[in-house]
């Protein structure tokens, strides 16, 4: 059993912000070129952002979803971006808008060999059905985190709403498979 430390690397982070303005979107979509606006099929308008790579959903009420960044410095900045390309279109924010984290996504390994049936077993808040997919959910509440682990170690980390949470809810459930190994 190696017990080298857990790495994670964020990549995706979602937040949202309100611009605190209404938005045009037929004139954006009109005016702007990287944009895909369906409003029969969905009420917002997506705007891609090139560099950082990235997603925002913009809603006519100026409420904003960014999608696709790895930071906190990635998310201000593609939302700058945003402000400028509604300014072509007359659309002036004044208000600096508070960005609100909703999610983070962190892949990484805890580089240990995971015996997943055991520990649908051992654990509480588990779901495992290998015949549909080989990992095994793993829900923590405190910090609230949902973990897909896999058998080789690997992991995937959703729903904490920044870095503190995301490396508390790794050291909970590191401490917590070391624990029911022990127990075997």
């Amino acid at each position: 059993m190696k017990n080298k430390k857990s790495s994670l690397k964020i990549q995706n982070i979602v937040a949202t912000t309100s611009l605190g303005k209404d938005v045009p979107l037929i004139k954006l979509a009109k005016t702007i070129t990287n944009t895909e606006y369906n409003p029969e099929q969905f009420p917002g308008l997506v705007l891609r952002i090139k560099q950082p790579k990235s997603a925002v959903l913009v809603f006519s009420s100026g409420n904003l979803v960014c999608t696709g960044t790895k930071s906190i410095s990635q998310v201000r900045e593609v939302i700058e971006q945003v402000i400028k390309t509604l300014k072509k279109i007359n659309v002036k924010i004044t208000d600096k808008p508070k960005i609100t984290v909703q999610n983070i996504v962190a892949s990484g390994s805890i580089n240990l060999m995971l015996n997943l049936n055991f520990l649908s077993l051992e654990l509480q808040n588990t779901e495992y059905e290998p015949e549909q997919f080989p990992g095994l959910v793993y829900k923590l509440d405190d910090p609230p985190a949902t973990f897909l682990l896999f058998s080789n170690g690997k992991l995937v980390c959703t729903g904490t709403k920044n870095n503190q949470q995301l490396n508390e809810s790794m050291e909970q459930l590191i401490k917590t498979i070391k624990a029911v190994q022990k127990s075997k």
